[in-house]
């Protein structure tokens, strides 16, 4: 299926990562990155398990610090935020979890209550049910409200997962894996809410994965990360119109037939 084209701006720069390295003891992880995304884009990460693709969100968050370079986020500089700059820049980031992080003890309109009554303490109940609904009828889940995680599939749950993000209305989306552990049919339709939101609320996001069915899909946008570095960059097709060594097993593998 060929990807929907909406609102770029690429004249707004939203992330920019520049020169950014990362080791974790003597095993060098990023080794000078330089990564853009833009207003309105979705920009698809795709290397093999293990390359550091998880690790670039994080450093985009602040969870983790680069050992050296530079990283803008909506106008901050990550590395110099104190730790209430950085809380506040963060909940304007939502992340989908690869497990979709759904507290199995709650029914799912607590789950998604949750982020609203510790984040924005001044909503009365008449705004969180609003908010609520909202986020579950833009998933297609609003008949779950009242359901516990174990009642749902893998797909509902990652739906829920990430209407439980939305539901602070983020500018950044970050989604690790979105399509993990899930059938092809489910595959289609978590791209498919991809895609939605990235219309629907305005998002600008950035989808970490290694399934290429998925990036072909719901990527304005592809970088591949390759030995620690983004070595190629552009479409799904100017991606694999090579014959690197590197990149044509890879795909060849994702649809091997």
């Amino acid at each position: 299926m060929k990807k929907q084209v909406f609102d770029i701006n690429y004249d707004d720069c939203v992330v920019d990562v520049q020169n950014v390295y990362k080791s974790f003891g003597e095993r060098d992880i990023l080794k000078g990155v330089d990564l853009k995304l833009y207003n309105g884009e979705n920009l698809v990460v795709l290397g093999r398990s293990g390359t550091g693709k998880s690790v670039l969100i994080k450093l985009i968050s602040g969870l983790l610090k680069p050992d050296s370079g530079e990283i803008d986020v909506l106008g901050e500089r990550v590395n110099d935020l104190d730790d209430r700059e950085l809380q506040k820049l963060r909940l304007r980031i939502g992340f989908s979890f690869q497990n979709s992080a759904l507290y199995d003890s709650m029914t799912v309109r607590e789950n998604l209550e949750f982020p609203l009554v510790r984040n924005k303490r001044n909503l009365s109940r008449a705004e969180i049910d609003k908010a609520v609904e909202s986020v579950l009828e833009g998933v297609g889940l609003s008949y779950a409200i009242n359901q516990m995680p174990s009642e749902l599939s893998g797909g509902q749950r990652k739906r829920i997962g990430i209407a439980r993000t939305l539901i602070l209305q983020p500018d950044i989306m970050m989604y690790d894996e979105p399509t993990a552990g899930l059938d092809p049919l489910t595959c289609l339709e978590i791209n498919e809410l991809i895609n939605q939101v990235q219309e629907q609320y305005k998002t600008s996001s950035i989808v970490i994965t290694h399934d290429l069915a998925c990036a072909k899909m719901v990527g304005d946008r592809i970088v591949m990360l390759l030995d620690g570095k983004f070595e190629r960059e552009g479409s799904f097709d100017k991606i694999f119109d090579t014959e690197d060594e590197r990149v044509r097993p890879f795909y060849d593998y994702n649809f091997i037939v």
